[in-house]
């Protein structure tokens, strides 16, 4: 596995850290989120989404809006196979509602596929 590029994303004082690697199976997840959970303690929920040997699976990590759907639909419109899409919520006190929620998770998404220029 290997990570391909990282952005900070800002919405209303939540962090959204987004990162996106390349995984060689789907297992390998659980290996990054592990290191999600200790760069990011303050985190509330750490969504992802991966594309890997035929296989397609998110999670919302208790997030409202389902952010790792969104995340799936991000790597599917970029044709990335063999990826995961990580992003990690720090809290900013404002609550973004389902919609808003949705958008900032689909915003540091494609932000980070864009830094990475695929």
């Amino acid at each position: 596995m290997e990570e391909l590029a990282a952005i900070k994303y800002l919405e209303q004082r939540s962090r959204f850290f987004a990162h996106l690697y390349r995984i060689d199976s789907p297992e390998d997840v659980e290996e990054l989120l592990k290191t999600h959970r200790k760069m990011y303690k303050k985190a509330n929920h750490h969504c992802y989404a991966l594309r890997c040997q035929s296989q397609e699976k998110s999670k919302d990590d208790g997030e409202v809006g389902h952010p790792g759907k969104v995340l799936g639909e991000v790597l599917k419109k970029h044709g990335l196979e063999s990826h995961a899409l990580i992003v990690s919520r720090v809290f900013g006190g404002v609550k973004l509602g389902v919609g808003g929620v949705s958008r900032a998770f689909r915003v540091a998404g494609e932000n980070v596929v864009l830094v990475h220029g695929t």
